[in-house]
Parts: C-alpha cells; sequence; structure tokens
C-alpha cells in the first residue's frame, strides 16, 4: 500500500481544502484499483509533487511508466488530450487514461533527466528550438482548449477588481495599460492560431533514450507560437550571465534557428509579466515586483 507524504496532503488542503485531503487520503485505494486494471507495479512516488500525485510504476513486462493522478480532473484530461495530439511529435506516450477517475497512466521517459541539467545555456536553448519546432500544429476541429484571451484573463479581472481605486491601484497603471495593448495587438495579428504546450520549460522536457527528448505536462491553449517560447525563457534567467544578456542571446538564438519574430516574443513577455503580477494578487500576496521586472526586461526589447 503507497503511503501518501503528509506535505502533499499538506498542499492538497492548501489548495483545495477538506475536499483535497479527502482526495487524497483515498489515493492509495485509487492507486490499488489503477494497479489491477492499468497492470503495473507501484513504486515510489516522485520527491518533487506539487498539485498532482505523481507515481512510479513497473509493469508486468518490466517497462516503467508512470501513473499521473489529479485531483483537478478537468486539467489532467485536457493535458492527456494535448499529449495525444502530439503524438509522434516529441510528446510523452499515453499508455492509458480515465477521465471519471482523474488518472493518466504514461509511458516512463528514461532516464529522464530535465534539460535544466544542462547548465551550457546556449547548448539548452539549441536544444529547446529542436523540440520546439516539432511540436506545433493546428489544433483539433472544436477542440476545446482555453484561447489566449482566456489565459489572460486574470488581467481583465484585477481591472475589475481595482476599477474604483484608481490612484491606489497596486500595479503601476503604466505597465498594466502596456500591457493590454500588447495583448490587443498580439491577438489581432495572429496570423496562424496553434496548439500551444503552455507550459514549455526545462524541466519539462526531458531526456529519453541517448540522445531523444520528450515533453510532458502541456496545458494546451490555442494562440499565437511565439507565445511558447516565454517559459522558458523566464526559467534560470541569469544562468550564464546576468538576466538581461541571457535573456537576449535566448531570444536571438529563437530568432536564428526557428525563424520568430523577437519583437512579438518581446510584446508576450510584457503581457506575461503583467499576468504574473496579477496572479501574485489574486493569491493573497504582495510579492508583485517579479512580475513588473519581468514585464520591464521584455519591454527593453521594444525600445
Amino acid at each position: 500500500m503507497i503511503v501518501i507524504p503528509d506535505t502533499f496532503i499538506k498542499r492538497m488542503h492548501e489548495l483545495h481544502g477538506e475536499l483535497g485531503v479527502a482526495w487524497s487520503e483515498a489515493l492509495p485505494r485509487l492507486i490499488a484499483d489503477c494497479a489491477s486494471r492499468f497492470d503495473f507495479s507501484p513504486q515510489a512516488p516522485f520527491s518533487n509533487l506539487s498539485y498532482n500525485f505523481v507515481l512510479r510504476a513497473t509493469r508486468s513486462d518490466g517497462k516503467q511508466v508512470v501513473l499521473k493522478s489529479s485531483f483537478m480532473k478537468e486539467e489532467l484530461s485536457r493535458e492527456v488530450s494535448v499529449l495525444r495530439a502530439y503524438e509522434g511529435r516529441g510528446a510523452i506516450h499515453v499508455l492509458d487514461a480515465d477521465e471519471e477517475w482523474g488518472v493518466a497512466l504514461l509511458e516512463g521517459a528514461e532516464p529522464g533527466i530535465p534539460l535544466s541539467t544542462i547548465e551550457n545555456d546556449a547548448l539548452a536553448t539549441d536544444i529547446f528550438c529542436e523540440v520546439f519546432r516539432r511540436l506545433h500544429l493546428s489544433p483539433p476541429t472544436g477542440s476545446l482548449y482555453p484561447s489566449m484571451k482566456q489565459h489572460f484573463v486574470a488581467i481583465e479581472r484585477y481591472r475589475e477588481r481595482f476599477k474604483d481605486m484608481k490612484d491606489d491601484m497596486p500595479l503601476p497603471p503604466s505597465w498594466v495599460e502596456n500591457a493590454e495593448e500588447c495583448l490587443e495587438y498580439l491577438i489581432a495579428t495572429t496570423n496562424e492560431n496553434l496548439l500551444l504546450h503552455g507550459d514549455l520549460h526545462h524541466d519539462n522536457i526531458l531526456r529519453q533514450g541517448e540522445e531523444k527528448w520528450t515533453v510532458i505536462d502541456p496545458k494546451g491553449i490555442i494562440g499565437d507560437i511565439h507565445f511558447d517560447t516565454i517559459q522558458y525563457l523566464l526559467n534560470y534567467e541569469d544562468r550564464g550571465g546576468d538576466c538581461e544578456q541571457v535573456l537576449r542571446d535566448r531570444i536571438a538564438n529563437m530568432t536564428d534557428r526557428l525563424g520568430l519574430d523577437p519583437r512579438r516574443i518581446a510584446m508576450w513577455g510584457v503581457a506575461r509579466g503583467v499576468l504574473e503580477a496579477c496572479w501574485t494578487i489574486e493569491d493573497g500576496e504582495m510579492d508583485w515586483h517579479r512580475g513588473i521586472q519581468i514585464t520591464e526586461r521584455f519591454a527593453k526589447f521594444l525600445d
């Protein structure tokens, strides 16, 4: 019987209250049912559990697999849908799934070392570009993935929440306005809306085999391909130099290898920084300055 770590139960309580605790405490029975149904032997959970319970397991043929279970069943269902759409494009393979149970059985990535272990930033960005190039495609007809406007809705909520405060709004008004202007322009001028990963960063790109890299944990968003560079650009941002120079080198690399427009990348970065700040405020925290620092860093590319 798998023991659920107390730290994970506490995290579920923080996120979902008593319902999250009840779901966590029912996981051992759910895992046992999945083991019987999907033919695997449970091993140990991953050490970096956060929003989902993720468990290593072994099938009867000796193959390593991963069981992912989520309290947020709809989000996991969307993740499974994106992975299946990306089949053959470098995403981890979905072996089985059950929307009602809120579980997905995934192939194991061996050795599963994340891209973040490569400290040579130029090399890591080259690998990112190779993964990026083969990943994107037109969204399935009638898909229910959120649009870019829906993804940035927290900025609209921020406006509504503080509409009567004017001079006392937490965030610098000029940056909120700049973000809104960037969003309006970018959405209006997107020539092709694609199925984006939505969270494509170093730790969601894993080594599989000697030379192959595979993608995990997509969120699924419909929009401009340039947006899918942003989360990578925000992670390990000072690796190999100061943040501004690292950002400049990465964008130059992406522009050269992927044929992307550096100005559109920068504009998405401006909007994404303000979105980060809005999320911080919604979470009841006041350390929104990091989000604005992101915005300021990207804005230098627009001068």
